[in-house]
């Protein structure tokens, strides 16, 4: 492998976190116990590597975008081998559109909303070093945060469906956050 293939392979790699959290943030619900977002993130970089060529975009917010088109696609894939969807290019661009969104909220989660090119990239980037500090946490205080930021769950619906009391979960958050600020002042 020559040094063009290691850099992309490694260009790559720096989405794994995102795309999971991404996959996990939309379709945790409808898959789980029954397939690993892990597994569709590692698909979606294996897909991605092989149609490298295919890329065409020219900044760090145009690789995310191509990358979660390819994840989009791949959960289409997932859902349909386990029965539930025939082919619908509408539900893959519900999908893509779902994954953007989601996106968008991580990279708002820390910067205001502005509109210019060179702050959807830099919120892009900033959305991928997020993703790499929610993956660092425990799985229950990833899943609290998320539950309460992204889905806008109360305490207690989020106690109901963790199986947790609602000052159990604050507690979760609680140190999840402190966790967060920690690891996003490491990755700077």
């Amino acid at each position: 492998m020559g040094r063009t293939d290691e850099q992309r392979n490694s260009q790559l790699e720096r989405y794994r976190e995102y795309l999971l959290i991404l996959a996990r943030l939309e379709f945790q619900s409808q898959l789980r116990g029954q397939f690993d977002p892990s597994d569709l993130v590692q698909q979606t970089l294996l897909d991605a590597h092989e149609k490298r060529q295919q890329f065409r975009g020219q900044n760090s917010g145009e690789l995310a975008a191509w990358l979660r088109q390819i994840l989009a696609r791949n959960l289409v894939d997932a859902l349909r081998r386990l029965g539930r969807a025939k082919r619908d290019i509408g539900r893959e661009r519900s999908l893509e559109a779902a994954l953007e969104t989601s996106s968008l909220r991580l990279g708002s989660w820390l910067t205001t909303q502005e509109s210019s090119p060179s702050h959807k990239a830099h919120s892009h980037e900033q959305a991928v070093r997020l993703a790499d500090a929610l993956g660092q946490l425990p799985d229950a205080q990833r899943e609290a945060l998320v539950l309460q930021n992204w889905h806008g769950r109360s305490l207690a619906q989020i106690g109901e469906e963790m199986g947790r009391s609602p000052a159990a979960v604050a507690g979760l958050i609680k140190r999840g956050l402190k966790q967060l600020r920690e690891s996003l002042r490491n990755l700077e």
